[in-house]
Formats: structure tokens, sequence, C-alpha cells
């Protein structure tokens, strides 16, 4: 089966500035463990705080991105990903296309000329990360750059569509073009909840494009405020993952799936009323580096499967896979080749 351009991403392209920090840090700049939220004034003074005190990693990232680059390194097909998203014109948006190019990925930035690329602040402390994004330029992705022939035709050729949550508050009227698209299409359309602040405060972006989600990802924190918000008055994963794949659906070609990760607990895949779940591989605490990007891994490494139309108990195994790579390296980086089977 041909696999070029097969999945489409888009996202906020963010380059990860990422250090082992310590509780005082945390406390300085009011941040929360396991979290991810938007960067407010209190935190600007952060990034160079990071920068000159402890030793920093530069990563392409940003989460539809990782997913993305996570999926390309699983197939070892150039050109099978693609990826839009908005970047600066500066040395870091030249940083973040040499980095996904020489991923593999058909990445096509809109360049801002106004905003500097956007920068997430990974805080490491035991293995456990809090992230900070200051989008700047990825802020600024426009619905024109995405009707522009030449990126239309991505949307045109791929088969798949990724788009994770954080993007709702960027360019909703992208993401439901997509998705329309893929609908009349009959193409496979997901998204991610992403962060708890987006299932809470963006609720009515997310609302108009759920119809079209094929496939939801999300993390139990994540599942337990769509629920709380929605006044489902569950705090059961399953449950809630149950109740996701059974809200209403624009197009009757593909049921909704909906994929909850716990962290080390099971993972919670429900369709058709019913739910599975699946083991994780479970890692010694002395191999864990850094949590940064496992759930964008898992994400990518499940879409690594799908697009080759396996089965959905494949998808998740590849998922663990990509996601325990990840885990055990600095940011979501993984080594030269994968060794799945």
């Amino acid at each position: 089966m041909a696999l070029e351009s097969i999945l489409l991403g888009m996202g906020n392209p963010l380059l990860d500035i990422s250090a082992v920090v310590d509780d005082e840090f945390l406390n300085k700049f009011d941040i929360k463990l396991n979290n991810a939220i938007l960067a407010e004034d209190k935190h600007l003074p952060m990034y160079d705080d990071m920068a000159s005190k402890y030793n920093v990693d530069y990563i392409a990232g940003g989460a539809t991105q990782n997913s993305i680059r996570v999926a390309q390194w699983m197939l070892q097909v150039p050109g099978a990903t693609s990826y839009m998203g908005c970047i600066g014109k500066d040395k870091f948006g030249d940083e973040m296309k040499k980095n996904a190019t020489s991923a593999g990925v058909n990445v096509h930035y809109y360049e801002d000329e106004s905003a500097p690329t956007g920068t997430c602040a990974v805080c490491v402390v035991g293995g456990e990360r809090s992230l900070v994004a200051n989008l700047s330029a990825a802020n600024c992705y426009k619905l024109e750059h995405l009707k522009r022939p030449e990126n239309w035709e991505l949307v045109e050729k791929a088969k798949y569509f990724y788009i994770a949550g954080f993007f709702l508050t960027v360019s909703p009227e992208s993401i439901l073009l997509v998705a329309e698209h893929a609908a009349a299409k009959n193409k496979v359309f997901m998204m991610n909840l992403s962060a708890p602040f987006i299932c809470e405060f963006f609720k009515e972006a997310q609302e108009k494009v759920l119809p079209y989600i094929d496939y939801v990802f999300g993390n139990e924190t994540e599942a337990r405020t769509f629920s709380r918000v929605r006044g489902w008055e569950t705090d059961n994963v399953e449950e809630i993952a149950v109740k996701i794949s059974q809200l209403p659906k624009a197009s009757g070609t593909h049921k909704r799936i909906t994929i909850i990760t716990q962290g080390a607990d099971p993972i919670v895949v429900a369709e058709d009323g019913k739910v599975k779940l699946f083991s994780v591989i479970l890692l010694p605490k002395e191999k864990l580096v850094d949590t940064n990007g496992a759930g964008d891994a898992f994400v990518g490494g499940f879409l690594s499967q799908l697009v080759q139309d396996k089965p959905i108990e494949e998808c998740v195994r590849a998922g663990c896979y990509a996601a325990n790579v990840i885990i055990q390296r600095s940011g979501c980086t993984y080594p030269e080749n994968p060794d799945f089977n």
C-alpha cells in the first residue's frame, strides 16, 4: 500500500527548551507537575532563567509535531507524513525546519514575519514533566495558508488527519475545514483532548469539531475534566471513555473510538459501547528519564499502524512501544531505527 503523504498533522510547532529543574524553580513560577499551560506574563522570564541556570536541550516539539515525527520514525518511509503550523523567521524556526525535515516529515510551515518561533519550557522533576508554552508565532497560523494550492494538496492526498486539541486555541476554522473534508471523503479524522484547560476554556470550539472526530485520544486527567465540564457526574475513566465514544457523529462511515492513557495504569479503549483494557510496558523507576512527549509518542506509534490498516490491538501495542522508548530519553527523541516487530 502506498504510504506517501498518508498522514497529515496540523498544530503548534514549538521548540522545546527542556531541562531538569528543582522544586524551588517550580514554586518560583507557580508551576505544577503533570500539567500543560499557556505562558502568562509571570512565566516569561523563566525561559532565560532556565537557559542560564540549568543544562537545557533544544528539541523540535509541539504535541502534534511530536506525534507526527514519531509516526514517521515508526513508518520509516520518507514523506509518509506531512505537517503544517506556523513558525517565525528566526534561528529557532530554522532549527525546527532542519530537525523535522531530517526526520523525514514533509513540513509546510507558515512563516510569520512579526512573531518569534514559539517555545515550550519543559520542566522536569523526578522524571515527571510540566509544560509551559509560549505560542508566539504558533498562534499566528492563518486559514489562507491551508487554502493555498500546494498546502491543500496535502489535505487531498492524506487519508488520515491528526490534530492536537491545542490547535483549537489558534485556528478552529482550519480544523473544521479539514474535518469537513474528511467526513465528505470518508477519511479518518482524529484529535486529542490535550489538556484540562482545553476541555474547560475552549469547550465551544471543541464542541463544534467533536462530531467529526473518529478517534479521540486523551489521558485520565483530561477525560475527567471533560466529564466534569459536561456535568456527567462521573470520575470513572472507563465510563467517560464510553460516553465520549457515543457522542453524536457527523458521518456514519466510521464509528468513534476513544483511547485514554493513564500513565502506568492500563490504557482504556472504548468502542461500540464496550471497553477494552491494555497493559502498558512497565519501566523500572531508575530507567525513567522524562515523561515529556510520552502521550504524543503513544499517539505517533498508534497512528503508524492505523494508517497501515492494522487492528486496534496492534495500534495500541505500537503506541506503548513508542512511549516506552521516549520516556527513557530526554525530550521527544528516539534512536535511529525502531525495533518494533
